[in-house]
Parts: structure tokens; C-alpha cells; sequence
């Protein structure tokens, strides 16, 4: 059985201890806490979590923000709502955002688990391609959109040009290896010569600068042989 990432968005300590244990003696999920929308939205880019459950009424970020913010990177991932609020308008505003559904409180850990396994359930193929999508990858604290040519830093965008993003990418696959410039080279623009690797040291400048917010992540060059794209994950 394949355990589901789940991450808990909730500012009641005692009330997310109680969920994330009973959540995981169900043996359906690893699940990750968060105390309000600005840590939620750290442990999303860090985890990358396949379901988020959360709050809405917190301190520092409300869930109405903090899914705002994910779901300009990530539009599969599903997304339950926990509140007490029972407004037309505000859960009008939930689903506007991207909110799969809702649970309303007080509940019991089981209904949460029930309300989950049904939201998988009705959207199997939506959960299915979140799980097998390979378009979005973390980097850091930064996340990697290839497809659209994003790179993502709490929120903020940041374009990428079409070669700027493949050169990434094949830096990502390989990451924590040498990767020869010459592959970069004859791989990218099909020759290997003076002007064409004065052209990479361009991407590779402007790549380092666009990931220089986080000190993570690094761009190294290997002197005679290369560059290695190096993540800190500890």
C-alpha cells in the first residue's frame, strides 16, 4: 500500500497532535504539521505533500492566502478545507480558490479520515496524476515548474527562457553528479566551441542568480570537467 503525504495546516496544537496520530495509525498516511498558512506554505514547498488539509482562521497566513499561493504552482494537488464557518460567501471563496471540499468542525479524526479517502476516491485520476506528474520539482525552498518555465520562491515567480529551463532540468536529473559541459553543449546547441560555451557561462550566471536566494542550492563548477548542481537537504 502506498502511503499518502498529507499535510495538516491547523493552530490548535493539542487538536493537530490528536489528527496526526490518529491520521497515521490508520497506516493510509505520512503526515507533516504546520501551525498557520506561512509555515504551511514552507512545508508544502519542502515535502510536497499529495494532500493538504487545513484551516482557515490562523495567525500570520489564513488558508485562503496560503492556498492561494500553492495553487498558482500546483493545480492537482487536493485540498480540504477544515472551518467553522458556515457563510455561503466563504465557502463560495474556498472553492473559487481551488478547495477540493470541505469538512465542517467539530469532527471526529475518523470522519477527517472518511472525508479524505472519499475526496481520493472522486478524484482518482486528478490524485493519480499529482502522484505520476513529474512537471514540478523541488529545489530547495525554490519550486522548479518546467512545463511552464517558472521557478517558484514563496510565491514569487521568477520566468525562465526555454533553455534556461532545460538546462536546469538536465542539471536536476543529475543532481549531486558531474554533468560535462560539453554534453550541456552538444546536447543544447549541437556544437561545442569558444562561442557556444561563453553562451552557457551566461545561462549558468543567470541561473545562479535566479536561485540565489536560497544558500541550499548551488551551482558549482568542477574545474576541467563540469558543473553539479548541489542541494543541501539535511
Amino acid at each position: 500500500m502506498n502511503v499518502i503525504k498529507l499535510l495538516l495546516v491547523e493552530d490548535d496544537e493539542a487538536y493537530s497532535f490528536i489528527l496526526k496520530g490518529s491520521l497515521e495509525l490508520t497506516g493510509f498516511y505520512e503526515v507533516y504539521t504546520a501551525s498557520n498558512g506561512e509555515e504551511g506554505l514552507e512545508a508544502y514547498y519542502k515535502f510536497m505533500p499529495e494532500v493538504i488539509v487545513s484551516d482557515i482562521e490562523m495567525p500570520l497566513m489564513n488558508g485562503m492566502d496560503m492556498v492561494k499561493k500553492i495553487r498558482q504552482t500546483d493545480d492537482k494537488i487536493l485540498i480540504l478545507f477544515t472551518t467553522a464557518r458556515t457563510s455561503p460567501k466563504d465557502l463560495i471563496d474556498g472553492l473559487n480558490l481551488g478547495v477540493d471540499t470541505y469538512i465542517r468542525k467539530p469532527f471526529l479524526p475518523e470522519e477527517l479520515n472518511a472525508h479524505i479517502q472519499a475526496l481520493l476516491k472522486r478524484s482518482s485520476q486528478k490524485f493519480q496524476d499529482n502522484k505520476s506528474k513529474k512537471e514540478i520539482y523541488p529545489l530547495g525552498n525554490y519550486l522548479f515548474n518546467f512545463n511552464s518555465r517558472h521557478l517558484y520562491w514563496k510565491g514569487e515567480q521568477i520566468n525562465l527562457t526555454e533553455r534556461e529551463a532545460k538546462i536546469l532540468l538536465k542539471l536536476y536529473q543529475n543532481k549531486g553528479e558531474i554533468v560535462k559541459r560539453q554534453d550541456i553543449l552538444i546536447e543544447f546547441w549541437g556544437i561545442n566551441d569558444f562561442y557556444t560555451s561563453r553562451s552557457l557561462d551566461v545561462f549558468i550566471r543567470n541561473l545562479r542568480r535566479y536561485i540565489a536566494n536560497d544558500d541550499s542550492v548551488e551551482i558549482q563548477t568542477i574545474r576541467n570537467e563540469g558543473l553539479r548542481l548541489h542541494i543541501n537537504e539535511s
